[in-house]
């Protein structure tokens, strides 16, 4: 059975995967010759971490649909998102824009990152 939160990440984890293909192409055409080698690098590292998330936010997507809406899978799928939207946002913004104290916020996203795979890990060890 399809419940609210299996649907709300697949949709979101479906988006972040349509936005991390297309800020790939943005960033490998028509930001190359624009940015600096190392602000492209910045930048497509928050495309990666975008993408390793999307499909992260789908797993909890899936578990949930397999297994049920488990607190700390609901959890992990709100800090993988938090995540893309600090860890990622703030790369995207940082080499747009060249404003380098954004990178302050980039270790906050890595946090949630971690919070949410160890919500994923202590959910696989108790069940």
């Amino acid at each position: 059975m399809i419940t609210v939160m299996d649907r709300t990440f697949l949709l979101i984890g479906s988006v972040l995967g349509f936005l991390g293909v297309a800020f790939g192409a943005f960033g490998a055409h028509a930001l190359k010759s624009r940015l600096s080698p190392e602000m492209l690098g910045v930048f497509e590292t928050g495309v990666r971490y975008q993408m390793y998330h999307a499909f992260a936010v789908l797993i909890v997507a899936a578990a949930i649909g397999h297994l049920g809406g488990a607190r700390l899978l609901v959890i992990a799928g709100w800090f993988f998102v938090a995540g893309v939207i600090l860890f990622s946002g703030s790369l995207y913004a940082l080499a747009l824009t060249g404003t380098g104290t954004l990178g302050i916020i980039t270790p906050v996203g890595g946090l949630l990152f971690l919070i949410g795979w160890a919500c994923l890990a202590v959910f696989a060890a108790t069940k």
